[in-house]
């Protein structure tokens, strides 16, 4: 009986290591390169995860939030997609560099070439260089609706709301941080290339690419970490069965001794 016990606990430690290791349920998300600071301009990525094991995902839209027009919305092109932007009257006209616009980009629309896709397994970042961001806000909500092969679509609209559970199908937010004096200038650079910005715009963008280089350390290092935390969780269960089946067999060399 003790055995078994042991034999049970070990296993049980194993299998609770492995669900504390295994990665949160993926949704569409935003996130910035570098930084996305208010008044400035940032170039961002929409990661689509494929969570369905028998289509892929053939089309994304992102619509832009209308409380927050931006002046600038620029797709960069992904191979295998078509991108279509969509532009709509504004209820108030917007000003930017001291001309007043009437409409801005309300959709941007992403649909995979005949026989392409995200494929089950992998995931598509989508590009978007964004400004002028709004200076009176602290992020910026995306509706983004996902389309599989097989017609299934999924609404990622809802909005998480501070101190309640996140909802099951999240929209994509964009965290703003604080407004920087040089922010227009640097994430200018960003969103043009960065190609004739001289050498303050090239010490940006070597500075971005630090950033995003160590973000990307930073993922890879949680990554390993859950996979050397599974591994473990495994052993440790492998372990408590072989102790409880030696320690079987020891009781019963002693009972026939």
């Amino acid at each position: 009986m003790k055995a078994s016990r042991i034999a049970t606990a070990g296993a049980l430690s194993g299998i609770a290591v492995l669900a504390l290791s295994a990665p949160a349920f993926a949704h569409v998300t935003v996130q910035p390169e570098g930084q996305a600071a208010k008044g400035g301009y940032a170039t961002v990525n929409f990661k689509v995860p494929n969570e369905r094991d028998n289509a892929s995902t053939t089309k994304l839209e992102v619509n832009l939030p209308a409380d927050h027009p931006l002046a600038s919305v620029m797709p960069q092109p992904v191979p295998g997609w078509d991108v279509k932007v969509t532009k709509s009257k504004l209820a108030k006209p917007l000003e930017s560099h001291g001309e007043k616009l009437t409409e801005a980009v309300s959709k941007v629309t992403w649909t995979a070439q005949k026989g392409g896709g995200v494929e089950p397994g992998y995931f598509q970042k989508f590009p978007l260089s964004l400004g002028a961001l709004p200076e009176d806000s602290d992020e910026l909500v995306f509706k983004a609706i996902q389309t599989y092969s097989n017609k299934e679509v999924v609404r990622w609209i809802e909005v998480p709301q501070e101190g309640q559970d996140e909802p099951e199908n999240p929209a994509p937010v964009l965290q703003l941080s604080a407004a920087e004096d040089d922010a227009h200038g640097a994430s200018g650079a960003t969103a043009t290339g960065g190609a004739d910005a001289g050498d303050s715009g090239d010490s940006g963008d070597k500075a971005d690419g630090h950033d995003t280089a160590a973000a990307a350390d930073s993922g890879d290092d949680s990554d390993t970490t859950a996979r050397v935390l599974g591994v473990v969780g495994i052993v440790v269960g492998v372990a408590g069965v072989a102790f409880g089946v030696l320690a079987g067999r020891r009781r019963g060399t002693g009972a026939s001794a």
